[in-house]
């Protein structure tokens, strides 16, 4: 059985990589005010897909300051998100179901008016 604590690693890993792929350009540091982890976890983190090739390094030349890298995922690194991506959606998933489940069962020591309107409440607070 997967731990809590893998799973979690395994989320940060699958955001990093989600993160990385839309904007390569981030800092270390911006990665991980995104991530809500430390800065020196995500340079942790990124150094193990570098090493395993999931990622490489490039200079972001529109940078000013050369020491700026850009972080650009290669086809493995690609596959792998797929992958932590299908795993991802699984969990979160079936994490729904067991929410949905339990908001029924708790639902059901409420008034159904009572419900109906927290409900109502939730689905305009959604769409504004």
């Amino acid at each position: 059985m997967t731990s809590q604590r893998d799973i979690l690693r395994e989320d940060v890993h699958f955001r990093l990589l989600r993160l990385l792929e839309t904007n390569p350009e981030l800092s270390q540091r911006d990665l991980a005010k995104a991530l809500g982890v430390s800065t020196g976890g995500v340079h942790y983190v990124l150094s193990a897909f570098v090493k395993k090739g999931l990622v490489k390094l490039g200079n972001f030349r529109a940078a000013p300051d050369k020491r700026r890298y850009s972080y650009v995922l290669t086809p493995k690194g690609i596959a792998a998100k797929t992958d932590l991506t299908k795993r991802f959606l699984s969990r979160k998933l079936s994490e729904y179901e067991i929410l949905k489940t339990e908001i029924e069962d708790i639902g059901q020591d409420l008034p159904e008016s009572e419900l109906a309107a927290m409900k109502a409440k939730y689905r305009s607070a959604r769409s504004s």
